[in-house]
């Protein structure tokens, strides 16, 4: 995770970013500072990266790499804007043990577009991501790779569309949940055919980045808003664990875009 002590909605790269709205910095620092706490009362260990001056968005981690088996597949930006982020986290990477890290020659946001599943990674592509970096992420990281294109707009990367509630294991295969109209009709197929027990999103648990949320396979951390997400969920036996990101909300982030998850 990484600090959002600059944060600022000064350009707008997505459909939530409106630079004429006022923003508030500390309570934004004070929202994500919830969220990290929150992952660390769950059990979690969170590392914290440097945040730079003149890089209002490297608050989203998420896009900063995708992390498998210790691989690590670096982000290469579309927007110049956050360009400069993607050197700042490599040399984390480099700094902190991680051997293996490639960047990308094709465009690649990162977990923003990639979600492990425990046995494929699912790829987003349609506003972001190139379709070409989901052949790159397969020879880089080892894994196959299934891509699904996105169609609204509003859901501009794969994390805000859909998220992994458990990751596959020998005894059980990996489950999802995802807002359907996030998707274009074969990507839905897709789903289907992969995930017959997902669970499916409502466009108001969407519109609230109720799908930008974070699953260690029981606790499932994600906006207030959520409540008839966090229901559905409940009665499937996770625990619903609820956070304010409203302030960060306004740069079209969340709690996953806050979070890369390092697999070791």
């Amino acid at each position: 995770m990484c600090p959002p002590r600059y944060f600022a909605v000064e350009y707008a790269i997505n459909p939530w970013m409106d630079p004429s709205m006022p923003v508030d910095v500390d309570r934004a620092l004070a929202q994500w500072t919830e969220l990290r706490d929150t992952y660390r009362r769950l059990g979690h260990t969170v590392d914290e990266v440097p945040p730079e001056p003149g890089l209002p968005d490297m608050v989203f981690a998420a896009n900063s790499g995708t992390v498998i088996d210790g691989r690590v597949l670096g982000a290469r930006f579309r927007a110049p804007q956050r360009a400069a982020e993607a050197e700042h986290f490599r040399r984390w990477f480099v700094e902190h043990g991680y051997r293996d890290v490639t960047m990308p020659r094709q465009v690649n946001e990162a977990e923003g577009d990639f979600a492990w599943t425990g046995r494929l990674l699912l790829a987003g592509t349609g506003f972001r991501t190139d379709p070409a970096a989901h052949a790159e992420a397969q020879e880089t990281l080892g894994v196959p790779v299934v891509s699904l294109r996105l169609t609204d707009p509003r859901y501009y990367h794969l994390d805000t569309a859909l998220f992994v509630l458990s990751e596959a294991t020998e005894a059980a295969p990996a489950r999802v949940a995802y807002y359907p109209g996030a998707f274009s009709r074969g990507s839905r197929r897709v789903l289907e055919r992969l995930f017959p027990d997902a669970v499916l999103a409502t466009a108001a648990d969407a519109a609230c980045f109720g799908l930008n949320a974070v699953s260690d396979g029981r606790n499932v951390v994600l906006p207030v808003e959520a409540t008839a997400l966090a229901d559905r969920l409940a009665a499937l036996g996770y625990e619903p664990v609820f956070v304010d990101i409203s302030e960060l909300r306004k740069a079209g982030g969340g709690p996953k875009c806050c979070t890369l998850e390092l697999r070791k």
